[in-house]
């Protein structure tokens, strides 16, 4: 596709943002942590405050303008963009003036068209700091989206970043790409990729953020194309795909606006499950897709949320970790997302459209709707036994500075490696405990014992198992040196019990402690 960005303009942009220190923790230091705070729940006040102090850096006035949403002197312009100036970021896009005196806007007022803002991350190669283009959010619009509305960094996007594996790989899918972010992150790790967007505008920005940030567009770097899902890629095979699809169930109804940016045009969760069954014809043996995601809960039989995500993946012959992080009612999920759209709680519009969500809801028998993590794999040998497990894990996520992706990727692993293996070739191996898991006791005071033990992970999933004295101990005792046998064999003695029996209960444990992580191959 032709990009409608000058390069020497986007080369100029890059230069004067580095030079004006445009970060996240520049930023954060300008204004302070509770401004910063404030900010983030939509409370530009302290931050306001904060500037009336800061002088007029050129930091201070990029703040102002695209963070804010204020209008800047374009003078004060001029001096924060030398290289760019006022009229090159009028070329780009970025900005408008009015009232303008004389040539390149001096004596004007600028105001920001586009939402340009300092985004920073970490993984397993380092720190890193990015600047994210998308459009005029509902803080500086003060009003509803438009239907064609390009997001920025949300938390959806954060956490889909979260959930991609740091690893080294081939050719990279970013399925809906939007402003760009998740290829950005691809780019760390990948050999190619290939972004996709149905929406022209989407592709657009998308390519001003990538060569903002240096990332080539073309083989070899970022091939932008236009398309629905999978159309831009038909017959194309990939090594991994990362999505965040438009997904929000929005009623086929009149009067009810659509958002590109969420609404992918199907009934219900029609688009997750095109997404996920279209996994199979796009991926290589062994690739994975990484997505978020919703499904509905339906009356009737079969209508369990993570069951319809089960039928999904076995009918399309896909292995799948799928881990559902939140459930909503029908009027929750109305509610969140009107709001999102831009339309207060309490007005006329939201109570008409509210009314739109649950009749639609209501006629197709929906009564919930979950939210969560869908990892697929397409499997390397067709005749292994497949890893395929759909969870509900509601609590918060374990200490994880680079994502669940790996800790998930890691599972993967594990199952391979001991799926296979009988009860007899199991007990030979030779396990450690993971170096994030503790060990926790209760017990009534005065008692010879403990009532309560469970083990508990740092990271990943922060799972906690409840366990007794023979699991806590052969955890305990997992340090490489002894086989699973030899353990079960001691613990028997020790609790004078029946070899044969304890392992019978403990083995299917030890299976489940290396597949999440409590566990490893020594």
């Amino acid at each position: 596709m032709q990009d409608a960005h000058p390069e020497p303009l986007v080369a100029a942009l890059r230069a004067d943002l580095t030079a004006a220190d445009y970060t996240v923790d520049a930023v954060r230091r300008l204004w302070g942590d509770e401004a910063d705070a404030a900010l983030r729940r939509h409370d530009r006040v302290p931050a306001r405050r904060a500037l009336r102090s800061a002088g007029e850096s050129p930091l201070a006035t990029l703040a102002r303008l695209f963070l804010l949403a204020d209008a800047v002197p374009a003078d004060s312009l001029a001096a924060a963009l030398p290289a760019l100036g006022v009229e090159g970021a009028r070329e780009l896009g970025l900005v408008a003036v009015e009232g303008a005196a004389g040539a390149g806007g001096a004596g004007g007022a600028a105001r920001a068209l586009l939402d340009l803002r300092p985004y920073s991350t970490i993984d397993t190669t380092g720190a890193v700091s990015w600047w994210i283009v998308s459009d005029l959010g509902e803080l500086a619009t003060g009003g509803p989206l438009d239907a064609g509305h390009v997001l920025g960094v949300g938390g959806a996007s954060v956490t889909l970043s979260s959930l991609i594996p740091t690893s080294e790989v081939g050719r990279v899918l970013d399925l809906g790409t939007g402003c760009g972010i998740q290829s950005l992150h691809a780019a760390r790790h990948a050999r190619g990729i290939v972004a996709t967007d149905l929406s022209a505008r989407a592709a657009e920005l998308a390519s001003l953020t990538l060569r903002l940030n240096g990332i080539e567009l073309g083989p070899g770097g970022v091939e932008l194309r236009l398309g629905d899902l999978y159309a831009p890629v038909a017959g194309e095979r990939f090594d991994r795909i990362v999505s965040n699809p438009p997904f929000v169930i929005t009623p086929r109804r009149e009067g009810v606006p659509v958002f590109e940016y969420r609404d992918g045009g199907r009934v219900g969760d029609g688009i997750v499950e095109e997404v996920v069954r279209g996994a199979a014809d796009h991926l290589v043996p062994g690739g994975t897709a990484h997505l978020l995601g919703n499904w509905e809960y339906r009356d009737g039989f079969g209508g369990d949320g993570l069951a319809r995500v089960r039928r999904w993946v076995e009918e399309a012959g896909l292995e799948a970790w799928v881990v559902e992080r939140e459930r909503q009612s029908p009027a929750e999920y109305a509610e969140t997302w009107i709001r999102d759209g831009g339309t207060p709680v309490g007005s006329t519009s939201f109570e008409a459209l509210a009314d739109e969500w649950l009749d639609d809801f209501a006629a197709r028998g929906v009564t919930g709707v979950g939210f969560g993590y869908v990892v697929l794999r397409r499997p390397l040998d067709p005749a292994a036994p497949p890893l395929r497990r759909f969870e509900r894990l509601l609590d918060p996520l374990g200490s994880a500075p680079t994502g669940i992706g790996d800790h998930l990727m890691a599972g993967f692993a594990a199952h391979d490696a001991i799926a296979a293996l009988d009860d007899a070739a199991l007990a030979e191996l030779r396990l450690q405990v993971a170096p994030d898991v503790t060990e926790e006791r209760h017990q009534w005071p005065g008692a010879d014992g403990p009532t309560v033990m469970r083990l508990r992970q740092g990271g990943g999933f922060a799972r906690t198992i409840d366990a007794d004295a023979a699991l806590v101990g052969l955890v305990g005792a997992s340090d490489g040196e002894l086989t699973v046998g030899q353990l079960v064999g001691a613990l028997a003695q020790l609790l004078d019990v029946d070899e044969a029996a304890l392992a019978a209960d403990v083995l299917p444990r030890v299976r489940e402690l290396v597949v999440t992580g409590f566990l490893s191959l020594a």
